[in-house]
């Protein structure tokens, strides 16, 4: 139960000052410019854009700004101010095999039509300090070549031309699909509503289940099929032309993990998928999707749900940062009626507690 604090008002006021005060920090430093967090700290833009739900890499740097860098309260800002905008419709479905990729690399097949594309990732740098950057820095500019057209086939294609993996599921485009935007969430759930569900996710939820899932809570071996990063198109199906016309194009990351399957009475053994896609450079947060989307398919393969990672109801609940923190920091605000009520009632039971210890010895003294 919250009550009012008397002189809050003014008390809240001023905290809010002393908030910009802390966020701008000496005045004696040069301010950081929403480019810079966009050019600089993209990968915190990308997951804030993401876990927001926006696509604004601007608005998304703002956020970051105006929070302080806590990534939590900036994805809170920006899904807030996406709950103000109007909605015209739906774009249609991307297609991320027509992606321009910048990034393509599988664990499962070392050639592969199109090649493995390293682009910028962090995964052969040394975990060491660069003193460099502790000033303006000037990075060698990267190799450039003209790009050949090539055809780049996902690995679950090759795979599935010879019945090795299951089925893509077929599109249906008369099916409404899920918005969690909307509609509350209700069980048991399609797969639609869990992968926008886990594409809202907390990243570091995600790769907490996704890791237990591998450590043997939830029958998970899995192998990165393919991870792409790349600009795909958006159209908007224009009713007055009668065709899709093209809005632009957003940079997408892509995961497909494999993972095994042993098949059962009426399905042949094969290989299975998980999916994971998220908005720019987001490779920790489509994997993990991609492993506890596998994972929340046990009900749908006739696997045992025996693991927190194959409750869809535990997943999907509890994955929400944005709904976490505002039920984990609720408790800083003033509780004062109900801690009484239950001091209260604590110091009632001690009281009886005390009084039913001192009875035996009572009687014992009368009797004697």
């Amino acid at each position: 139960m919250y009550v009012a604090v008397k002189g809050g008002e003014r008390a809240i006021e001023n905290a809010h000052r002393l908030l910009a005060h802390e966020r701008r920090g000496d005045r004696d430093v040069p301010e950081v410019s929403l480019a810079q967090i966009s050019n600089q700290l993209g990968l915190a833009v990308d997951r804030v854009m993401t876990e927001g739900s926006l696509y604004d890499r601007e608005l998304a740097a703002l956020a970051i700004k105006q929070a302080r860098g806590d990534m939590i309260e900036a994805i809170f800002l920006l899904r807030a101010f996406r709950a103000t905008l109007p909605r015209f419709g739906s774009s249609e479905p991307v297609d991320t095999s027509q992606m321009q990729v910048r990034r393509r690399v599988s664990s499962t097949f070392k050639d592969m039509p199109g090649g493995q594309v390293l682009g910028p990732t962090f995964d052969y740098t040394h975990r060491l300090l660069d003193p460099v950057l502790t000033g303006e820095s000037s990075p060698e500019q990267p190799a450039m070549t003209d790009a050949e057209p090539a055809a780049m086939p996902r690995v679950t294609d090759i795979l599935g031309r010879d019945g090795l993996i299951e089925a893509s599921p077929a599109e249906d485009p008369e099916k409404p699909v899920g918005d969690l935007t909307r509609d509350a969430l209700s069980f048991p759930a399609d797969r639609d509503l869990r992968l926008q569900n886990l594409a809202r996710a907390d990243e570091g939820f995600l790769l907490s289940l996704g890791y237990s899932s591998q450590r043997g809570y939830g029958r998970n071996h899995p192998f990165a099929g393919e991870i792409r990063l790349g600009e795909v198109e958006v159209e908007f199906m224009a009713e007055d032309v009668g065709f899709a016309v093209p809005l632009g194009s957003i940079t997408l990351t892509e995961c497909q993990m494999v993972n095994q399957f042993k098949g059962s009475d009426t399905e042949a053994p094969c290989f299975t998928r998980g999916y994971g896609l998220a908005f720019g450079q987001s490779e920790r947060k489509v994997m993990s999707m991609a492993l506890v989307d596998r994972t929340l398919r046990a009900r749908e393969l006739g696997e045992d749900i025996k693991a927190p990672a194959q409750d869809e109801e535990f997943v999907m609940s509890h994955s929400d940062n944005v709904q976490a923190t505002g039920f984990v920091e609720h408790l800083k605000l003033p509780h004062y009626v109900d801690f009484q009520s239950e001091l209260g009632l604590l110091r009632k039971l001690r009281k009886e507690f005390a009084d039913a210890n001192e009875t035996p010895v009572a009687l014992q003294e009368a009797a004697e």
